[in-house]
């Protein structure tokens, strides 16, 4: 029988791959809070309140920004730690 390798991936792999998945998710997900005020519950008159509406959606738009800002700084440097250690090796 051949030995069996680790069961767990080393944890900066598992990482970095969990930080792409998320980068990848991150579109859906805003997709999907873009989309949230039209399935709330209308207020008490028949207009819709576009004023809080308004401001959710500059809210999300500046956390999605933010988010993807801190994502790309993280993969970047994993993406630089990766490649020094790679021309190491050769």
């Amino acid at each position: 029988m051949r030995p069996r390798g680790p069961v767990f991936l080393a944890r900066r792999s598992y990482r970095q791959r969990r930080m792409r998945d998320a980068a990848r998710l991150l579109p859906v997900a805003g997709a999907f809070l873009f989309l949230l005020p039209i399935l709330w519950a209308p207020a008490e008159t028949e207009a819709r309140d576009t004023a809080i509406d308004g401001a959710y959606l500059f809210v999300v738009w500046f956390v999605l920004i933010v988010t993807a800002a801190l994502m790309a700084r993280g993969l970047g440097r994993q993406e630089q730690e990766t490649g020094a250690e790679t021309e190491g090796r050769g």
